[in-house]
């Protein structure tokens, strides 16, 4: 009886050591944590982005340049929002929060030390062409996450209705009546 009391004793101070306390506690928190931080620092990342892209075209004082960069600085933080939405979505953003956004910066950056020495007009309409652009791509990917998630709730739908229809009670006709 000793022995067994014994094995008992170490086999929960290893489980304890291994597991906690409370084995159920953190079941799953450690994941959606780590999912949120990295949303969290790709939009931060982000930001940082948008706010230098901000900075670099400031000293122009060109106020419809300034109209088109709050456009697409407000399209790019809809997509933010998506993505802390979904974390999940965080993969297939990726690419916009950090390689696009940080071309625009350098765009903008470039085209502010240019533009300051030329004032060419051209320059500056190539550059909001640009801007329109990274403003409808970035719509048209925000639009198609949030039409992901509608396909995955339109998936879960079908398949909770699929099995819903093999219930026996539900596909037989109801004779109780």
């Amino acid at each position: 009886m000793t022995v067994g009391v014994l094995l008992g004793a170490i086999g929960a101070g290893l489980h304890a050591l291994a597991f906690g306390p409370d084995p159920m506690k953190s079941k799953g928190i450690a994941s959606d944590d780590f999912q949120s931080g990295r949303v969290a620092r790709a939009v931060d990342s982000a930001e940082a982005e948008l706010a230098a892209m901000h900075r670099a075209l400031d000293p122009l004082k060109d106020r419809e340049l300034e109209l088109v960069v709050a456009r697409f600085q407000a399209t790019a933080r809809e997509m933010f929002r998506t993505v802390e939405q979904d974390p999940r979505d965080l993969t297939a953003a990726r690419k916009y929060l950090g390689v696009y956004l940080s071309g625009a910066r350098e765009a903008s950056e470039k085209y502010a030390a240019y533009y300051a020495r030329s004032r060419e007009p051209a320059a500056r309409s190539d550059f909001m062409a640009l801007l329109d652009d990274l403003d409808r791509n970035f719509s048209k990917k925000t639009e198609t996450l949030l039409l992901d998630d509608r396909s995955q709730l339109d998936i879960e739908m079908e398949v909770l209705r699929e099995r819903l229809s093999r219930e026996p009670h539900l596909s037989a006709p109801r004779t109780d009546e």
